[in-house]
């Protein structure tokens, strides 16, 4: 059985490898976006297992992702948009690092429906909006 799930997550990270090579800027941010709802979501149940190694491994990944989409924001073009996602991405590393230390799943789903909003408003961008993102 074990074996078998080695096999599946090899596969799917293939699978996400070749998502990721050929993906737009747009489905780029999706992607990790979603990632880190992943993370975030693996770690709520590994609070509820009691494994905390399992926990800090996620959500320091999902930390790592929002770090990475908040030094990319572009400052210079993105106005409000830009200083208003940076201000919700510092935030929601806080509340990560504070959930991290008191296995705080409150905080946890707090950072989840932030993201969920994000991910929700940037999943509506017209497609004529995106190609105008750039790489």
């Amino acid at each position: 059985m074990r074996r078998a799930q080695a096999y599946l997550s090899q596969y799917r990270d293939v699978g996400v490898a070749g998502d990721i090579a050929n993906a737009s800027p747009h489905k780029l941010v999706s992607l990790l976006l979603r990632g880190a709802r992943d993370r975030i979501q693996l770690a709520e149940l590994a609070i509820g297992r009691n494994d905390i190694a399992r926990k800090a491994n996620a959500i320091n990944r999902a930390y790592g992702i929002i770090e990475g989409l908040r030094i990319t924001l572009d400052r210079e073009h993105g106005g409000e948009i830009a200083s208003g996602l940076d201000e919700i991405y510092r935030y929601s590393g806080q509340r990560l690092v504070e959930s991290n230390a008191t296995n705080d799943l409150g905080g946890l789903r707090e950072v989840d429906g932030l993201l969920k909003e994000i991910e929700s408003a940037w999943l509506q961008i017209p497609v004529t909006a995106q190609s105008s993102l750039r790489r």
